[in-house]
């Protein structure tokens, strides 16, 4: 599973011109999910990224958490983070997991940040979508995880 973290001050998503998912300060979430990611891979990057301390403190150090400073989450589905752009100037998007799977993945990964988060919103899966943010630092995290 592939994931990019960016702090943001606020951001957003939306699907034909209408806002279906919008956070202030937190983390946007731009998720991939690849073949042979289970459930577990799933849970283990949510885990870490629940207390991944990027957020400053009283001192302006990193050491704070999207938990510890109660900030939304906005996970977005983003199959293009499989990209393979070694053979030739299209990408690859084979080691991207199949749709339905990637759907099923999204959806789990979404459930469980539900249930220990409270602020969680998300774009569509497998839709047109125009993301904004504003980016906080900027911080802009690459996370991957393996079985």
């Amino acid at each position: 599973m592939i994931a990019i973290l960016q702090r943001v001050s606020q951001a957003s998503v939306r699907v034909d011109d209408e806002v279906i998912g919008q956070i202030g300060a937190g983390l946007l979430v731009l998720l991939c999910a690849e073949k042979g990611d289970t459930d577990a891979v799933a849970d283990k990057m949510l885990a870490k990224m629940l207390k991944l301390r990027i957020f400053s403190d009283d001192a302006g150090k990193m050491n704070r958490s999207v938990q510890d400073v109660g900030g939304g989450m906005l996970v977005v589905s983003q199959f293009t983070l499989a990209a393979d752009v070694a053979g030739g100037n299209r990408p690859s998007f084979t080691q991207a997991a199949a749709p339905d799977e990637g759907r099923r993945l999204y959806d789990h990964f979404v459930s469980q940040a539900r249930a220990l988060h409270p602020v969680v919103q998300t774009g569509r899966f497998a839709a047109d979508m125009q993301v904004s943010l504003i980016n906080d630092g900027p911080i802009t995290i690459p996370m991957r995880m393996n079985a």
